[in-house]
């Protein structure tokens, strides 16, 4: 391995700990991850089959399985590669020890995938800049959106495992986290599989490189990012244009990507921003269009999905309740009670929630599938 790191146990001994292993195999049984076959299978002899897997990580015999290959279509069409449960619980057992590591090296507005943080915590700190920016600025405060062509299928991942082997002063840590990186050889020659856990932490440190960039040496005030996304807010046009030639040749220079063109663009702050599934202005947020009719869509397909047996009740009002807490966050309100007056089979219950009246969808799915 080129350029190995000093030795240090700290690391692999945090992540083969035994606890951190019942942890994370608590964490890849959740939800509908636990009926699957090789989830189920592993279950029955569960005790034994961690510490086999534990001691092939102390022992250096652990090796990458295959992936399993399906394309999703939501938000958009994405082809996901997805592990199997054994490298799924190794990585969420990495994950769990290298992440305060990996943290404390992030700037303060990184925002994807990081305990505490997430989408709404992005989108309320860029309405905050938007206000800060305007008020120093007035209507000359202009905002820079940066998007990166097809992020996770671009990343160089020799790039990252050189980030890596510096970040980290573990042989076996580095080693381990070579053999995930290197299993998507057998995907493409670049990117990150959508499917592995670690794809999310690993599109961090990438992208620290570029943060820190921003933040110490560009010295942004009004600087965001949200996994491929920036947003970003600066005194005028003239100043954004250079802003954003500075970030694009360091994006390409020293991380290897490309900027969207058609998604990256300079605009005046009265206009807002489309990021992170609001329109976010100094003012106010909104939910986007494409958001709502996305909703819609989905409304409309339950009664025939829901009468053949294909979602459930629950499952459809899972679905509703998630997409409202994010409504929630946006001056939505019109909007939700718009459903409710729209779609006969929903309604609003005592307690805010969306609900599915089972007696209507049932009819009106009878109706659909004739």
């Amino acid at each position: 391995m080129k350029g190995k790191p000093v030795m240090s146990q700290n690391l692999i001994d945090a992540i083969t700990d035994k606890e951190n292993f019942r942890k994370a195999y608590k964490k890849v049984r959740k939800g509908d991850n636990k009926y699957k076959k090789d989830a189920v299978i592993f279950h029955e002899d569960y005790m034994n089959n961690l510490e086999e897997l534990r001691q092939s990580i102390i022992n250096r015999t652990y090796e990458f399985g295959e992936y399993n290959r399906f394309l999703v279509h939501e938000p958009k069409e994405r082809v996901i590669n997805a592990p199997g449960f054994n490298d799924k619980l190794v990585q969420m057992a990495i994950h769990n020890a290298i992440k305060k590591t990996y943290y404390k090296k992030f700037i303060y507005d990184s925002y994807s995938c990081i305990d505490e943080k997430g989408t709404h915590a992005c989108a309320k700190k860029i309405q905050r800049n938007l206000k800060q920016a305007k008020w120093l600025w007035g209507e000359d405060a202009t905002i820079i959106k940066i998007d990166i062509s097809k992020f996770f299928y671009t990343i160089d991942r020799s790039v990252l495992k050189t980030i890596i082997c510096k970040d980290l002063k573990c042989e076996y840590t580095v080693e381990l986290l070579y053999k995930i990186i290197d299993s998507a050889d057998t995907i493409d020659d670049l990117g990150l599989p959508l499917g592995n856990s670690f794809s999310q932490l690993g599109a961090n440190i990438y992208m620290n490189r570029v943060d820190n960039y921003a933040k110490r040496k560009l010295g942004l005030q009004f600087y965001v990012r949200y996994a491929d996304d920036i947003v970003v807010v600066v005194e005028n046009k003239t100043k954004a244009k250079e802003i954003l030639y500075c970030i694009t040749d360091f994006i390409k220079a020293n991380i290897k990507l490309d900027l969207n063109d058609r998604k990256t663009k300079i605009f005046p702050i009265k206009q807002g921003v489309n990021a992170i599934g609001y329109k976010i202005y100094h003012t106010h947020m909104l939910l986007r269009n494409e958001s709502k009719k996305k909703l819609k869509r989905k409304i409309r397909a339950m009664p025939k999905l829901i009468y053949e047996g294909r979602i459930t009740i629950s499952k459809a009002e899972q679905m509703l309740n998630s997409w409202k807490g994010h409504a929630e966050h946006a001056n939505a309100e019109n909007f939700i009670k718009s459903i409710e007056d729209r779609f006969g089979f929903i309604f609003i219950d005592h307690k805010g929630k969306l609900r599915v009246n089972s007696e209507a969808i049932f009819k009106e799915g009878m109706l659909n599938a004739v």
